[in-house]
């Protein structure tokens, strides 16, 4: 069977559901591991779902990912506007990555229009809320097909 599909969450991705409903709606972070599996499913691929507040812990599973998994979805959350870290970890993994974002981060604050993720990154989803997770799978699904 192929690599699955690293699904990295950061940090407080896990109060989803409860936390600033009117940004990122009322779905659960259970919820989008469901869609997401169910969508990488019909594509003939498994997904790795996990979340971390720790930016270590990101870290060492994107590093993971290079020997584990076919690509990596990544939302990063605050550490996409601050981790040198990740970025790096993500260059080193040489894995192809779909950044996502439940809000649209360009609506946002001014400092979470930067991301250290983009630039290592086959592409970015933002603004669309959870289905974002959906579309991402779609993006590297085709990729990995190429």
């Amino acid at each position: 069977m192929a690599k699955p599909i690293y699904v990295l969450n950061g940090p407080t991705l896990n109060m989803l559901g409860t936390r600033e409903p009117e940004i990122y709606g009322t779905q659960t972070l259970s919820d989008i591991e469901k869609m997401t599996a169910e969508r990488a499913t019909s594509l003939g691929h498994s997904i790795d779902f996990r979340q971390s507040n720790s930016e270590g812990q990101l870290v060492d599973w994107i590093l993971e990912a290079r020997t584990n998994a076919s690509g990596i979805v990544l939302n990063g959350a605050a550490y996409t506007h601050t981790s040198v870290a990740m970025m790096d970890a993500i260059s080193a993994s040489e894995l192809p990555v779909v950044e996502v974002h439940i809000s649209n981060i360009f609506k946002r604050e001014d400092f979470r229009h930067h991301s250290y993720v983009s630039p290592v990154s086959l592409g970015v989803i933002c603004g669309l809320g959870p289905i974002g997770y959906e579309l991402a799978i779609e993006a590297l699904a085709a990729h990995l097909k190429k």
